[in-house]
């Protein structure tokens, strides 16, 4: 081994014609001798809708080690010694208690925040906040996205969705406030232009650069303007335009900041023209870009929704054109239950894909779903009888070291989901007192 006293800033840029593209973490840009710096721990939640078939189907058989893989849960065989599977975990607040039917739109709204949702179609929407953003709000901070939220199908925020649910609940599982969800960004090329900055190459030079001039032209014409009104106005008014113009400045600087210190790395993948028309390509072009958002820690907190809940989706792709909510609802037609088996078993595969790649990304001695916390799962337990109860769950990742996988654990009846998701946040370094209806942390995650 040779040392040298050679060391490259973290923030290294390969620099090319119209863009920076930034580096992910090298060996040389530690200094000689030292210790390479602890990787982050990432936090993300996949989201299917609808439940599974039947939850007996779902559920490994065994506990402990010793577990079977189920039909549905098939596909993650190869990923055991990555995986706990986590069973007996309820969302009580997706039940009706009291409100009648809605079961989509509650266990959208409460699946991460355990804290039932007002029943309206209205604009006075009112749910609680998701465990994504109690994340983002204390250590968000730390990176240039404080979240990343993300989805594979359209629908509309607005309106009736499901029985006097707004669309709002069905729509988005992270809640900035009880009053304000994050709608995920379907649109793969959107999020990719959000995510790197990346500039519009379809456009002529000479176009791009009038663009800019244009836009510094504006600015400068501003500044001009607001020198020239200032000596016009009383000692109240230019109190209020100074705070106005340190509000413009700050947003300026901000501008300034993304442009000059573009975190972007080489993608795996080239730029999204828009939505795939296979579902294939674009959850994988989804998890591809939450997968390069953690890579390069842009983010280190996600949601990534398949399909919104009561989902009406058909798969092609496995021969099914059914839609996928009316097929949940089965009337124990054997043809319809085993449709609905291989959609499951067909989401379970596209995560199974998404936890390999991650798994071949090299950070330090392990991996990046070492360093890892992804959920996968529902908010809906059985889709026919639309219970929230033993939800499916499994926890992909080892959250730096914290979790010891590779095990099926049955949690006592009556569990809070969101008692996991205090024990994942502790994990980041967030230590929020209470999430919803968390009442502890889970044990047993980090045992041999």
């Amino acid at each position: 081994m040779f040392i040298t006293r050679k060391q490259l800033p973290r923030r290294t840029f390969l620099k090319g014609i119209g863009t920076a593209i930034a580096l992910p973490m090298l060996d040389a840009m530690t200094p000689a001798l030292a210790a390479a710096p602890k990787a982050p721990v990432r936090l993300a939640f996949l989201y299917v809708p609808n439940g599974v078939v039947n939850i007996d189907w779902w559920r490994p058989k065994g506990e402990g080690r010793s577990f079977e893989f189920s039909r549905l849960m098939k596909p993650l065989e190869p990923m055991r010694e990555d995986i706990l599977v986590l069973s007996g975990l309820d969302d009580h607040n997706g039940n009706a208690l009291g409100d009648g039917p809605g079961d989509h739109g509650r266990a959208g709204a409460s699946y991460l925040s355990g804290v039932h949702c007002k029943k309206t179609a209205g604009a006075d929407i009112q749910a609680g906040i998701s465990a994504d953003q109690v994340a983002a709000q204390i250590i968000g901070s730390q990176t240039r996205f404080a979240s990343l939220e993300l989805g594979c199908e359209d629908s509309r925020t607005v309106g009736n969705c499901d029985s006097g649910y707004s669309c709002a609940y069905t729509n988005s599982i992270s809640w900035r406030t009880p009053t304000t969800p994050n709608p995920p960004e379907i649109n793969p090329r959107m999020a990719f232009e959000r995510l790197f900055g990346t500039a519009d190459l379809s456009l002529s030079a000479e176009v791009r650069a009038r663009r800019a001039a244009y836009r510094k032209s504006i600015l400068d014409m501003v500044s001009e303007d607001t020198k020239k009104l200032t000596g016009k106005l009383g000692a109240n008014d230019k109190r209020k335009l100074d705070e106005y113009l340190y509000a413009v400045r700050e947003i300026e600087q901000r501008i300034e900041k993304a442009e000059t210190e573009n975190r972007d790395i080489t993608p795996p993948f080239e730029k999204p023209v828009g939505i795939p028309a296979s579902f294939n390509e674009y959850v994988r072009l989804m998890c591809d870009i939450q997968m390069t958002a953690f890579q390069t820690d842009l983010t280190r907190i996600s949601t990534l929704i398949f399909a919104r809940e009561g989902s009406m989706r058909v798969y092609p792709e496995i021969g099914i054109n059914d839609p996928h909510h009316p097929l949940t609802h089965h009337r124990n037609i054997a043809e319809w239950i085993e449709k609905v088996a291989q959609i499951n078993v067909y989401h379970v595969r596209l995560f199974t894909e998404y936890l390999q790649r991650l798994k071949t990304i090299k950070e330090g001695d392990g991996n990046l779903l070492d360093n890892s916390m992804i959920v996968y799962g529902a908010g809906i337990s059985d889709g026919n009888r639309h219970n929230h109860e033993d939800l499916p769950t499994i926890l992909a990742g080892r959250g730096g070291g914290a979790f010891k996988p590779g095990r099926h654990i049955f949690f006592k009846p009556g569990k809070p989901m969101t008692n996991l998701y205090l024990t994942l946040l502790d994990q980041m370094g967030a230590h929020p007192e209470k999430i919803g209806d968390s009442t502890g942390r889970l044990d047993h995650l980090n045992e041999l």
